[in-house]
């Protein structure tokens, strides 16, 4: 009933996934630099910086491969294909933001009890060079993330890595005109409480949609009201709705009806559901089970 247009959506898949790898490939370089700097330069912000890229580049990795399979067909196997692929994506990468942060936290704590003298100079270059590739990737991914919850893992990742640069470059300047060295612990903790902060929502979100939680935008005590009133329709009951990924939202139902109609009466009133779910919220695969005079529970939630 609804026809969507899939040539601009390919054309689009694809830029997604080139962003995906400049920004691996970005990452790559800034993580490499910034080990190598953290061990000869004895900066613990520098090398959680490095750790939070590495967790990056393989965030984007998971990111990318995710964003190729969800564009596989389905098949006997997999009636749904792939469809999930980013979802399960942005759990993994929201999952490793808050074990890094966690990690930071605990090296920040036990570096804050014993400050070291750090080689500032390298730290503030290369905090730079994170700010300038960090920032490029961010830009790169900012557009899908708004529309897509694997994209917006990826751009969390990014984001508060280039934060994470930007503070590692005040350190480092602090470090070099004031000595004050203490502020390498106190800035790693600040990246963590950032990191936990960002992953939060993204954590909560994805489980959602794993567990098949109905979404925030579907009221469905409404919804049953509404289409209670259909002409025709008695009750209806065992109502499941649930968010497949970000294009999709499905609800099934059985609709107990007050007379016994034939199928292309019944027809008629599908068409009618479908156009309001879909209209008034956004519902686009639905599933009807008619019922007349069948024993059965008639809640509208029934435990499977």
């Amino acid at each position: 009933m609804h026809h969507h247009s899939h040539t601009h959506s390919h054309h689009h898949n694809d830029l997604k996934g080139r962003n995906l790898l400049i920004s691996i490939f970005l990452n790559v370089i800034i993580t490499i630099s910034q080990i190598i700097g953290g061990i000869v330069s004895g900066s613990l912000a520098l090398l959680s910086d490095a750790l939070h890229n590495f967790s990056d580049v393989l965030s984007l990795v998971v990111s990318y491969v995710a964003n190729k399979l969800s564009k596989q067909q389905a098949s006997i196997h997999r009636t749904f294909g792939y469809k999930r692929a980013e979802i399960l994506a942005a759990f993994i990468n929201a999952s490793t933001l808050m074990i890094v942060a966690v990690l930071l936290i605990i090296e920040a704590f036990k570096r804050f009890q014993n400050p070291q003298i750090i080689e500032s100079n390298l730290v503030i270059w290369l905090s730079v060079l994170g700010i300038v590739a960090n920032g490029l990737s961010v830009l790169l991914l900012k557009k899908d993330s708004k529309a897509n919850m694997n994209m917006k893992s990826a751009y969390l990742h990014l984001l508060t890595d280039m934060m994470a640069s930007v503070a590692v470059l005040i350190g480092g300047l602090l470090m070099k005109y004031y000595q004050m060295y203490w502020i390498d612990s106190v800035l790693t903790f600040a990246i963590a409480l950032y990191l936990i902060y960002m992953g939060f929502d993204l954590l909560k979100d994805s489980t959602k949609v794993l567990m098949l939680f109905t979404p925030n935008t579907i009221p469905i005590k409404k919804i049953v009201a509404e289409i209670n009133a259909f002409q025709s329709i008695k009750n209806v009951h065992h109502v499941h709705v649930w968010q497949l990924n970000e294009e999709e939202i499905h609800l099934e139902a059985h609709i107990d009806f007050h007379e016994d109609i034939t199928l292309s009466q019944f027809d008629v009133i599908l068409h009618k559901i479908e156009a309001f779910l879909y209209d008034e919220y956004d519902i686009n695969h639905v599933n009807i089970q008619p019922e007349f005079g069948k024993d059965d529970a008639k809640d509208i939630i029934v435990q499977d």
